[in-house]
Protein backbone atom coordinates (compact mmCIF):
# COMPACT_ATOMS: atom_id res chain seq x y z
CA UNK A 1 0.00 0.00 0.00
CA UNK A 2 1.54 3.17 -0.91
CA UNK A 3 1.64 6.06 1.56
CA UNK A 4 1.04 9.83 0.65
CA UNK A 5 4.23 11.31 1.40
CA UNK A 6 3.33 14.72 0.77
CA UNK A 7 4.22 16.94 4.19
CA UNK A 8 2.09 19.07 5.00
CA UNK A 9 2.55 22.84 4.34
CA UNK A 10 2.15 26.33 6.10
CA UNK A 11 -1.32 26.92 3.84
CA UNK A 12 -2.67 23.67 4.92
CA UNK A 13 -2.18 24.17 8.33
CA UNK A 14 -4.01 28.07 7.96
CA UNK A 15 -6.63 26.56 5.90
CA UNK A 16 -6.95 24.12 9.01
CA UNK A 17 -7.07 27.12 11.49
CA UNK A 18 -9.07 29.15 9.30
CA UNK A 19 -11.60 26.82 8.84
CA UNK A 20 -11.56 24.93 12.70
CA UNK A 21 -12.50 28.53 14.66
CA UNK A 22 -12.98 25.97 18.14
CA UNK A 23 -9.36 24.80 17.63
CA UNK A 24 -8.17 27.32 20.18
CA UNK A 25 -10.90 26.67 22.21
CA UNK A 26 -9.70 23.23 23.00
CA UNK A 27 -6.56 24.32 23.33
CA UNK A 28 -6.37 27.31 24.86
CA UNK A 29 -3.17 27.08 26.42
CA UNK A 30 -1.56 28.19 23.08
CA UNK A 31 -2.38 31.60 22.85
CA UNK A 32 -0.44 32.20 25.89
CA UNK A 33 2.15 29.84 25.08
CA UNK A 34 3.03 30.65 21.15
CA UNK A 35 5.49 33.73 21.24
CA UNK A 36 6.07 36.05 18.54
CA UNK A 37 8.52 38.54 17.86
CA UNK A 38 7.26 41.83 18.50
CA UNK A 39 7.45 44.67 15.59
CA UNK A 40 8.29 47.35 18.02
CA UNK A 41 11.43 45.66 18.79
CA UNK A 42 13.17 42.30 19.29
CA UNK A 43 11.15 41.30 22.35
CA UNK A 44 8.98 38.04 22.33
CA UNK A 45 4.99 38.10 23.06
CA UNK A 46 2.11 35.84 23.39
CA UNK A 47 -0.35 35.07 20.59
CA UNK A 48 -2.74 37.28 22.43
CA UNK A 49 -0.53 40.21 22.93
CA UNK A 50 0.42 39.96 19.17
CA UNK A 51 -2.81 40.12 18.50
CA UNK A 52 -3.84 43.37 20.32
CA UNK A 53 -0.97 45.01 18.58
CA UNK A 54 -2.05 43.99 15.20
CA UNK A 55 -5.85 45.70 16.62
CA UNK A 56 -4.37 48.54 17.51
CA UNK A 57 -2.04 49.32 13.85
CA UNK A 58 -5.75 48.61 11.99
CA UNK A 59 -7.61 51.01 14.56
CA UNK A 60 -4.51 53.88 14.13
CA UNK A 61 -4.64 53.66 10.20
CA UNK A 62 -8.35 54.13 10.55
CA UNK A 63 -8.64 57.01 12.99
CA UNK A 64 -5.66 58.69 10.46
CA UNK A 65 -7.84 57.71 7.85
CA UNK A 66 -11.23 59.77 9.21
CA UNK A 67 -8.89 62.29 9.94
CA UNK A 68 -7.76 62.79 6.37
CA UNK A 69 -11.59 62.62 4.92
CA UNK A 70 -12.72 65.36 7.82
CA UNK A 71 -9.63 67.52 6.50
CA UNK A 72 -10.34 66.59 2.69
CA UNK A 73 -14.31 67.92 3.82
CA UNK A 74 -13.36 71.02 5.32
CA UNK A 75 -11.06 72.00 2.12
CA UNK A 76 -13.74 70.59 0.15
CA UNK A 77 -16.40 73.94 2.48
CA UNK A 78 -13.79 76.40 2.36
CA UNK A 79 -13.31 75.62 -1.72
CA UNK A 80 -16.76 75.68 -2.26
CA UNK A 81 -17.42 78.53 0.00
CA UNK A 82 -14.84 80.79 -1.83
CA UNK A 83 -16.47 79.31 -5.34
CA UNK A 84 -19.63 80.66 -3.93
CA UNK A 85 -18.44 84.60 -3.04
CA UNK A 86 -16.55 84.25 -6.88
CA UNK A 87 -19.92 83.42 -8.26
CA UNK A 88 -21.98 86.03 -6.79
CA UNK A 89 -19.28 88.49 -7.89
CA UNK A 90 -20.13 87.86 -11.37
CA UNK A 91 -24.24 88.29 -10.09
CA UNK A 92 -23.96 91.43 -9.20
CA UNK A 93 -21.99 93.05 -12.29
CA UNK A 94 -24.25 95.21 -14.30
CA UNK A 95 -22.02 96.13 -16.74
CA UNK A 96 -20.71 94.39 -19.54
CA UNK A 97 -17.20 96.08 -19.51
CA UNK A 98 -16.10 95.58 -15.93
CA UNK A 99 -16.90 91.83 -16.05
CA UNK A 100 -14.22 90.79 -17.30
CA UNK A 101 -12.17 92.41 -14.68
CA UNK A 102 -14.40 91.76 -12.10
CA UNK A 103 -13.91 88.50 -12.97
CA UNK A 104 -10.34 88.02 -12.62
CA UNK A 105 -9.94 90.48 -9.51
CA UNK A 106 -12.54 88.23 -7.47
CA UNK A 107 -10.96 85.33 -9.47
CA UNK A 108 -7.17 86.41 -7.45
CA UNK A 109 -8.33 87.39 -4.17
CA UNK A 110 -10.56 84.35 -3.60
CA UNK A 111 -8.25 81.65 -4.60
CA UNK A 112 -5.34 83.45 -3.84
CA UNK A 113 -3.60 83.31 -7.63
CA UNK A 114 -0.82 85.55 -8.13
CA UNK A 115 -1.47 86.34 -11.12
CA UNK A 116 -4.32 86.24 -13.76
CA UNK A 117 -5.31 87.51 -17.28
CA UNK A 118 -8.03 86.97 -19.78
CA UNK A 119 -8.37 87.48 -23.36
CA UNK A 120 -11.52 86.93 -25.04
CA UNK A 121 -12.10 87.23 -28.85
CA UNK A 122 -15.37 87.46 -30.92
CA UNK A 123 -16.81 89.53 -28.51
CA UNK A 124 -19.79 92.32 -29.71
CA UNK A 125 -18.64 95.22 -31.03
CA UNK A 126 -19.63 97.59 -27.95
CA UNK A 127 -16.48 95.61 -26.82
CA UNK A 128 -14.14 95.44 -29.63
CA UNK A 129 -11.84 98.07 -28.34
CA UNK A 130 -11.26 96.32 -24.74
CA UNK A 131 -8.43 95.65 -23.32
CA UNK A 132 -9.28 92.32 -22.94
CA UNK A 133 -10.81 91.56 -26.69
CA UNK A 134 -7.70 92.88 -27.93
CA UNK A 135 -3.97 91.55 -28.47
CA UNK A 136 -4.37 87.86 -29.07
CA UNK A 137 -2.69 86.55 -32.79
CA UNK A 138 -4.55 83.79 -34.59
CA UNK A 139 -1.92 81.10 -33.00
CA UNK A 140 -3.48 82.30 -29.63
CA UNK A 141 -7.21 81.43 -30.78
CA UNK A 142 -6.44 78.03 -32.54
CA UNK A 143 -4.17 76.65 -29.46
CA UNK A 144 -7.46 77.63 -27.27
CA UNK A 145 -9.65 75.76 -29.32
CA UNK A 146 -6.92 72.76 -29.13
CA UNK A 147 -7.65 72.58 -25.26
CA UNK A 148 -10.60 70.33 -24.30
CA UNK A 149 -9.66 71.01 -20.32
CA UNK A 150 -6.86 72.79 -18.84
CA UNK A 151 -3.52 72.84 -19.38
CA UNK A 152 -1.80 72.78 -16.25
CA UNK A 153 2.14 72.65 -16.03
CA UNK A 154 5.40 74.76 -16.63
CA UNK A 155 5.56 77.91 -18.73
CA UNK A 156 6.43 76.55 -21.93
CA UNK A 157 6.80 80.00 -23.52
CA UNK A 158 3.17 80.26 -24.49
CA UNK A 159 1.91 83.39 -26.49
CA UNK A 160 -0.98 83.60 -23.20
CA UNK A 161 1.38 83.78 -20.72
CA UNK A 162 2.23 87.09 -22.12
CA UNK A 163 -1.16 88.55 -21.38
CA UNK A 164 -0.10 88.44 -17.84
CA UNK A 165 1.87 91.68 -15.78
CA UNK A 166 4.87 89.93 -14.83
CA UNK A 167 5.37 87.02 -17.13
CA UNK A 168 8.64 86.30 -16.30
CA UNK A 169 7.37 85.55 -12.95
CA UNK A 170 5.09 82.73 -13.88
CA UNK A 171 6.82 79.60 -13.76
CA UNK A 172 3.88 77.54 -13.14
CA UNK A 173 0.16 78.66 -15.54
CA UNK A 174 -2.89 76.73 -15.79
CA UNK A 175 -4.32 77.77 -19.17
CA UNK A 176 -8.58 77.25 -19.33
CA UNK A 177 -10.41 77.51 -22.36
CA UNK A 178 -13.32 79.20 -22.73
CA UNK A 179 -16.66 78.14 -24.79
CA UNK A 180 -20.23 77.64 -24.84
CA UNK A 181 -21.27 74.68 -22.78
CA UNK A 182 -19.12 72.07 -21.60
CA UNK A 183 -15.48 72.84 -21.74
CA UNK A 184 -15.18 69.88 -23.65
CA UNK A 185 -18.04 70.41 -26.23
CA UNK A 186 -17.24 70.77 -29.88
CA UNK A 187 -16.80 74.37 -31.17
CA UNK A 188 -13.96 76.86 -30.79
CA UNK A 189 -13.10 78.52 -28.25
CA UNK A 190 -13.89 82.11 -27.63
CA UNK A 191 -11.77 83.01 -24.86
CA UNK A 192 -8.98 81.83 -22.57
CA UNK A 193 -8.36 82.36 -18.63
CA UNK A 194 -4.73 82.28 -17.55
CA UNK A 195 -3.41 81.95 -13.83
CA UNK A 196 -0.08 81.69 -13.21
CA UNK A 197 2.44 81.55 -9.86
CA UNK A 198 5.99 81.85 -9.21
CA UNK A 199 5.61 79.15 -7.17
CA UNK A 200 6.41 75.65 -9.92
CA UNK A 201 4.33 73.30 -7.96
CA UNK A 202 1.25 75.36 -7.80
CA UNK A 203 0.24 74.53 -11.46
CA UNK A 204 1.74 70.69 -12.15
CA UNK A 205 0.91 68.10 -14.73
CA UNK A 206 -1.05 65.65 -13.79
CA UNK A 207 -2.78 67.69 -10.83
CA UNK A 208 -7.16 67.10 -11.18
CA UNK A 209 -8.51 69.64 -13.28
CA UNK A 210 -12.27 69.17 -11.93
CA UNK A 211 -12.21 72.54 -10.25
CA UNK A 212 -10.49 74.54 -13.03
CA UNK A 213 -13.43 73.10 -15.40
CA UNK A 214 -15.97 74.69 -12.93
CA UNK A 215 -14.01 77.57 -13.30
CA UNK A 216 -13.97 77.47 -17.35
CA UNK A 217 -17.75 76.28 -17.29
CA UNK A 218 -19.14 79.31 -15.03
CA UNK A 219 -16.49 82.13 -16.57
CA UNK A 220 -18.01 80.97 -19.87
CA UNK A 221 -21.28 81.55 -19.05
CA UNK A 222 -20.92 84.94 -17.86
CA UNK A 223 -18.59 85.98 -20.61
CA UNK A 224 -21.55 85.47 -23.24
CA UNK A 225 -22.96 88.67 -22.10
CA UNK A 226 -19.83 90.36 -24.25
CA UNK A 227 -20.41 87.94 -27.15
CA UNK A 228 -22.63 89.15 -29.88
CA UNK A 229 -26.49 88.12 -29.75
Amino acid sequence: MTQDMNPITEDDIANYLANTPDFFERHAQLLSAVQLTSPHGNRAVSLQERQAEMLREKIKALEHRIMEMVRHGNENTVISERLYRWARALFLVNSGRALPPTLLAELQNQFMVPQVALKVWDVDERYANEPFARGVSDDARTFASSLTQPYVGVNSGFEAVTWLDDPATALSVALIPLRAGALNSPGSAFGMLVLASPDPQRFQSGMGTDFLERIAEMSSAALMRVRPR
